[in-house]
């Protein structure tokens, strides 16, 4: 009996110290969000939320603080990085879950897992050494542009790629988990590979494919050093891809720590962080009522 009685309190302490710990961690999101929005006081009072968000002016000397710019640039990058990592993503993934023979998969998997642990500056330096020329001596010539290399698809480019390896093991962990007696039901019908590939494994792991494309969308939005390198840091609405950008975390990375002195220059920072945060927030649960409404249908 007191060995019973041993092995309860055992288990209620381990219970109770997750939940502590559960608990801690959701407090800590809320305790960073109401951090960043104390810092961001200052300047809320000083400007209105609607001038911050809309002029396109950011001169700090002259207390002009416009996130405009910002704003478009991570969203541009965004975009053109996902538009260009999920189709590479989602194909390879089909490929190598329902096409590839058993060799190919032994040699590819590890190297998608060192690929996906690479610092993500190894990528901004071969994005500098290898896109950035490409875009500056090929790509804009062809379309009679001048350009230095440094532009919203040289970002992209640079961008999608290092969320690749990422997204395609989510995806290869995702159909791996869809039992084999789908497919075989599938082709028992006569449905070939890819209608099974289409009709079965897609449809089955949808909710799966959008929560990874999420996680995957909140990498892009906060990437740092592998846009710094590329994006050409220059504060103006992108007017098309061989256009120079400056998104919100390069903002950040680059000018937290100087000019500090400056009135609202800190707070200004901090509210562009608390934009990024906000912004990863909202998407996040947008995207759960999405896959709540496809799980209930």
């Amino acid at each position: 009996m007191i060995e019973k009685d041993k092995r309860l309190l055992k288990d209620h302490i381990a219970g109770q110290l997750m939940a502590i710990l559960t608990i801690s961690s959701l407090l800590l999101v809320v305790a960073m969000a109401v951090g960043l929005y104390l810092k961001s006081v200052p300047i809320l009072q000083e400007h209105s939320l609607w001038d911050l968000l809309t002029v396109g002016e950011w001169r700090p000397m002259n207390n002009r603080f416009g996130f405009f710019p910002f704003l478009m640039g991570t969203l541009y990058v965004s975009l053109l990085a996902l538009s260009i990592a999920i189709p590479i993503s989602l194909l390879m993934a089909i490929y190598l879950t329902e096409y590839a023979h058993s060799a190919v998969k032994r040699y590819v998997f590890p190297l998608l897992d060192i690929l996906a642990g690479l610092p993500s500056v190894i990528y901004g330096v071969w994005g500098m050494l290898v896109i950035v020329p490409w875009v500056a001596d090929v790509v804009a010539p062809s379309l009679r542009r001048d350009s230095s290399g440094y532009t919203v698809l040289a970002t992209g480019i640079v961008l999608g790629v290092t969320v690749i390896p990422l997204l395609v093991s989510l995806f290869i962990e995702i159909f791996s988990n869809v039992g084999r007696d789908y497919r075989e039901a599938a082709w028992s019908l006569g449905a070939t590979r890819w209608q099974t590939t289409k009709d079965v494994i897609l449809r089955k792991t949808a909710p799966g494919v959008i929560a990874a494309i999420v996680l995957t969308a909140s990498r892009t939005l906060g990437e740092t050093i592998a846009v710094i390198m590329v994006c050409g840091n220059l504060a103006i609405v992108p007017g098309s891809l061989l256009d120079a950008c400056y998104p919100i975390p390069a903002l950040i990375a680059n000018n937290y720590g100087e000019m500090l002195s400056l009135p609202l220059y800190e707070s200004a920072l901090m509210f562009a962080a608390f934009i990024l945060f906000f912004v990863v927030l909202v998407f996040n649960l947008f995207s759960r009522l999405v896959l709540r409404r496809m799980q209930n249908m």
